[in-house]
């Protein structure tokens, strides 16, 4: 078959035994698709894609653990997602990120065969990594309540309430959280797309700070100021990171 992967390899992540049931059924009617892994909840996914580079992930949204979208974030960028879901509210922003699928349950084998189809082509033209996927698909209405990070064979989970600062390190973003620091592999700049505006304020290029952290502000130099936080961190405070404050403060 020229300009197609023959057979890909495909991992099963949902938390419904039925569902992975009727997945599973589906799938092994379809040519050249072989099933290496099912998974019940986010965790074993993330597990099963670093232990067996599969090609694509049927992904539910809704699992225990860490959702369809923290997977999508951890896992490589080269696996392709097609999320099967019983929830249609991301569906619009999934496809405006070039998805390869989004089946909602419950769909026909055709619906399937056309997903396959459909990753086959993308193996060999890739668009978007899954990475901005996960970013962009998630409803614009509500910010994240965690962010989840992948330090080599775990996965880190933070609260947004746990976070005290963030500071840019490159095309890394070191989460400040009670005097720890985690590395997410993610430029400040999208990580701050992610955020709550009324609970975290950008002063500075390289930092973002948590508002209800901030103890006080004083003079630095005769031109700048530094934010005190709480636990005597101080963080330099640049001339638009202070009218940012100014502003968050007058709310």
């Amino acid at each position: 078959m020229s300009g197609k992967k023959e057979t890909l390899r495909a991992v099963i992540a949902d938390d419904e035994a039925l569902a992975r049931t009727y997945l599973r059924e589906l799938l092994g009617e379809q040519s050249g698709v072989v099933i290496i892994a099912e998974c019940a909840d986010g965790f074993e996914a993330i597990k099963a894609c670093a232990n067996s580079a599969p090609d694509i992930i049927f992904l539910d949204i809704q699992m225990p653990k860490l959702d369809g979208f923290e997977v999508a974030e951890l896992i490589d960028d080269q696996i392709q997602i097609v999320f099967v879901t019983a929830y249609d509210e991301y569906a619009v922003r999934a496809f405006e990120v070039h998805a390869v699928d989004y089946l909602l349950k419950p769909f026909f084998p055709q619906r399937l065969a056309e997903a396959v189809e459909r990753a086959r082509r993308r193996l060999i033209t890739p668009v978007d990594p899954v990475s901005t996927i996960a970013q962009q698909a998630r409803s614009p209405k509500s910010a994240p309540q965690r962010i989840v990070i992948k330090d080599g064979a775990n996965v880190v989970v933070i609260p947004m309430g746990d976070i005290d600062y963030l500071r840019a390190q490159g095309d890394y973003v070191a989460l400040h959280t009670g005097g720890l620091s985690h590395l997410k592999h993610q430029t400040l700049t999208s990580l701050e797309q992610q955020l709550d505006p009324n609970r975290f304020v950008r002063i500075h290029r390289s930092t973002i700070v948590a508002f209800d952290r901030i103890a006080r502000i004083e003079p630095m130099t005769k031109d700048t100021k530094v934010a005190i936080l709480k636990d005597g961190t101080e963080l330099p405070i640049s001339r638009s990171g202070l009218g940012r404050l100014r502003r968050l403060m007058e709310v």
